[in-house]
């Protein structure tokens, strides 16, 4: 659940060099910051209208069309869930949580609650601060269908404490993939600049224009046509594992969006596995680890046999 603020309404007069485009799609161009089922919900809702009527999602627009979006309450701030926690460390300025796959991390529009932020203010009410209000306590993140180690921050002093080596990159992460054929070198260093892919605003891609990103990478076993591997990402970047191993020609398994399918798994095969930094109590450094999920022991079981 979240606090809520009142309705706002957008009005947009269709601009396009795309003539006839479909509403929907011209609703993703115009406002980013949300996605298209997002916004396909809104119309089938009546939250969206053409020159006053209700609208369709597979509506054509014309050049005098007029478009009125009432953007359901905005969340003010989280409030706290009764979802469970498997704390890994504690003190009075961190959490160190094993977060399960499919759990997000913060609310947004689409998923308002039921987070990973959600769960942590009913544990601990008081979160560090942050520009973004639907994100205490946050320095870095995990995708929703990726497991494994997160650190929360309690207070300002502790957030700034490691968003600092955070940014300095002195915080060992490492994450433990399972990639489609049999990885070769054992090891190196994947660099290539990732950006918004530019044939779909969803989805990352490297890009000429991305940001710079560096992915460090180990073999840890060879499973027939499948290979286990240890990731460590040298910089932070939107799905940056998953962008950089397919595009080196292993994609990650159970991934929909970059890799691929798999019938043993519901789920992309990344788990982080390793977070190591200094403790802002007591300025020592600190390495924490967690098994991997039985969902992906059990895909590793299989595969072994087969």
């Amino acid at each position: 659940m979240n606090a809520t603020s009142s309705p706002k309404i957008k009005t947009l007069q269709f601009n396009s060099s795309v003539p006839n485009i479909r509403l929907d799609k011209y609703l993703t161009q115009v406002l980013p910051q949300f996605s298209r089922a997002y916004l396909q919900k809104l119309i089938g809702q009546g939250c969206i209208l053409v020159n006053g009527q209700k609208a369709k999602v597979n509506q054509r627009l014309n050049k005098a069309d007029r478009i009125t979006v009432e953007l359901p309450p905005s969340p003010a701030h989280p409030l706290a869930e009764p979802i469970p926690l498997a704390i890994v460390y504690e003190d009075k300025d961190i959490l160190v949580i094993d977060k399960p796959a499919g759990l997000t991390v913060h609310p947004a529009p689409g998923h308002p609650s039921h987070t990973l932020v959600n769960a942590v203010l009913a544990h601990c009410p008081s979160l560090a601060t942050s520009n973004e209000l639907m994100r205490p306590g946050l320095i870095h993140r995990l995708d929703k269908d990726t497991s494994g180690l997160i650190v929360i921050a309690k207070s300002d002093f502790a957030r700034e404490y490691l968003a600092a080596q955070f940014k300095n990159r002195t915080v060992t992460k490492g994450y433990l993939v399972l990639v489609k054929g049999r990885l070769s070198p054992e090891h190196g260093i994947i660099e290539a600049p990732i950006g918004r892919d530019p044939r779909s605003r969803r989805r990352m891609a490297i890009v000429e224009t991305g940001k710079e990103a560096s992915t460090q990478y180990r073999v840890q076993k060879y499973l027939d046509t499948y290979t286990l591997v240890e990731v460590t990402p040298l910089t932070g970047r939107t799905h940056q594992i998953r962008v950089h191993l397919s595009a080196i020609g292993y994609p990650v398994v159970g991934d929909p969006v970059y890799g691929i399918k798999s019938a043993h798994l519901n789920r992309q095969f990344i788990h982080a596995y390793r977070l190591g930094f200094r403790l802002p109590s007591t300025e020592q450094y600190q390495e924490f680890t967690s098994p991997l999920p039985i969902d992906l022991e059990q895909a590793l079981e299989y595969l072994c046999r087969s």
